[in-house]
């Protein structure tokens, strides 16, 4: 493993944090301080702080509950993490996994969607989804996908690489 030229890469796209590997309750606690750690440490804003600590928790806890509800073993119920600085000062929380390819499709048409609605219709849109009853069976990826779109600044990015004919790689940016 070249780890320099991994580092190169990190610095040349501002990567902050990362993690790559099986994802667990107490893994996501432990990278979540080590985010609050790091933006206690730069003196960012309370508010940017608290919104990249709140995506990345919820990114990941989509993850981790989409794997269980799956039953993927640990080989699969992995996660790609990064936060990273942007070019504007801005933070990029993003989060990748494994996904059915039918799953990752519903999910890009959501972010889509979201991304066509302002800040009003955000708000709106996240009121109605708090009203709805959760379905059995729900795989969740609702109320909390609206809140990130809330949370960026810019549209959601997503994007879907299929792996496989069932299976593709899903990823989600969101620019705090």
């Amino acid at each position: 493993m070249d780890l320099l030229t991994l580092r190169d890469q990190f610095e040349k796209q501002r990567v902050l944090l990362s993690f790559n590997g099986p994802i667990s309750h107490s893994l996501i606690e432990e990278i979540g301080k080590a985010i609050r750690n790091y933006l206690n440490s730069e003196s960012a804003a309370p508010s940017a702080a608290m919104d990249v600590f709140s995506t990345y928790i919820e990114m990941t806890q989509n993850i981790s509950h989409y794997a269980t509800a799956m039953g993927y073993d640990e080989q699969r119920a992995t996660a790609t993490v990064a936060v990273a600085r942007g070019e504007q000062g801005h933070y990029l929380v993003s989060a990748g996994n494994v996904v059915e390819h039918a799953d990752g499709q519903r999910l890009m048409a959501t972010v889509e969607e979201l991304g066509e609605m302002d800040a009003v219709e955000l708000k709106r849109c996240y009121k109605q989804q708090l009203r709805k009853p959760r379905e059995d069976g729900s795989r969740g990826a609702g109320l909390g996908l609206i809140d990130m779109a809330r949370k960026s600044c810019q549209p959601l990015q997503s994007n879907l690489t299929p792996l496989s004919d069932q299976q593709s790689f899903f990823c989600i940016t969101a620019t705090i």
